[in-house]
């Protein structure tokens, strides 16, 4: 068993229709709902959070961080 997670479920994701703590009977099956609910909340969501697959064992963990924690203020001309 393969479980999806979101570590830490912020309003966003109260107020989406994602399910945490998803289980998948193939490994392939969770890491693409994982990479594919990163994609979708980091496209459609507020935009205050940036959110990352991190495996772990048998889970994949969806990890939840400050959008600019690297010191960019996300304007796109520090790149």
């Amino acid at each position: 068993m393969f479980t999806v997670k979101m570590e830490k479920e912020c309003g966003c994701f109260k107020k989406s229709e994602f399910t945490n703590n998803m289980t998948f009977e193939s490994k392939d099956d969770a890491l693409i709902q994982a990479l594919n609910m990163a994609k979708d909340m980091n496209q459609d969501f507020c935009q205050k959070h940036e959110f990352e697959v991190v495996e772990d064992d048998s889970t994949f963990k969806i990890s939840v961080d400050e959008r600019g924690k690297s010191g960019c203020c996300g304007g796109g001309h520090c790149s």
